[in-house]
């Protein structure tokens, strides 16, 4: 007898519809959206200003350069200078006669405002000795054309130290200004462009508004170690010819009196070389 087959069973298709996997949405289009949104920084400030910005930032780097290089030279300069007029004057001091100074400035050279004025000033006592009043700049006497020397000894040293100061000051007085006006510049631009696309957010504002701050931090850092370095070297410089002026003095005294009136009173003698004997 032969078996009986089971009735098939249908499902039905509403039952197979309704059940679904869970579906899990691409989040490709938000990460596509996320690295599509610009990256912010002093880089894309600069690639997005006009000449006029971008002029502002040549400025500001070419002053900066022109800072750091006066800092390094006149540094090494002032320590140099320094260095070779405390020789010379503890050299100046310990000599027997201004003639073993002058041998001394001949063998080793002028290398600082002391041995500078030292030896223009022996010279400026030979030559009047010597050769007289034979021009206008001569004129006068022995002392009063020894004055004058030592006084354009001095002028001609403070203009040589007082040599940069003033692109310093003009760094440190100006840099600031041109940060800011930078600053303004790319604020108006970045107004403008929000303006123009519409939808003004924090976001949107944020954004450019503080890449353009950059050039106002920019100017600061130019601005701050020129005015530092500025009166770094203008006390510096003060100081120098403070004691030049005093060594002058003494030197004076000695080429005039061969002898020099110390404060305890004193008297501290060096032998003067005597004048050519004119025929």
């Amino acid at each position: 007898m032969p078996l009986a087959r089971p009735p098939s069973v249908r499902i039905p298709k509403t039952a197979s519809r309704s059940r679904r996997w869970p579906t899990f949405r691409s989040t490709s289009k938000s990460r596509t959206d996320m690295n599509d949104t610009p990256s912010l920084g002093f880089a894309h400030f600069i690639s997005q200003t006009d000449g006029l910005g971008k002029a502002l930032f040549i400025i500001l780097v070419l002053m900066s350069l022109a800072t750091w290089y006066l800092i390094v030279v006149k540094a090494i300069a002032g320590m140099r200078t320094r260095r070779a007029s405390d020789k010379f004057v503890q050299h100046f001091w310990n000599a027997t006669s201004l003639e073993a100074v002058d041998r001394e400035i001949t063998t080793h050279g002028v290398n600082d405002p002391f041995s500078h004025l030292t030896s223009h000033a022996i010279y400026a006592r030979r030559h009047h000795a010597q050769y007289g009043v034979s021009k206008l700049e001569e004129a006068g006497s022995q002392t009063d054309f020894v004055t004058r020397t030592m006084r354009k000894v001095i002028d001609e040293e403070t203009a040589k130290l007082e040599n940069g100061l003033s692109i310093l000051a003009s760094v440190g007085s100006t840099a600031p200004f041109v940060g800011l006006f930078g600053t303004v510049w790319g604020v108006y631009h970045a107004l403008v462009a929000i303006g123009q696309g519409g939808g003004a957010t924090i976001d949107r504002i944020a954004g450019p508004v503080g890449e353009a701050l950059i050039m106002t931090g920019l100017g600061l850092a130019v601005a701050i170690p020129a005015v530092l370095a500025y009166n770094y070297f203008v006390r510096s410089n003060r100081v120098l010819l403070a004691r030049l002026d005093a060594f002058a003095h003494d030197l004076f005294a000695f080429l005039t009196t061969g002898q020099q009136v110390v404060n305890d009173g004193n008297i501290r003698s060096l032998k003067t070389p005597k004048p050519p004997v004119q025929n």
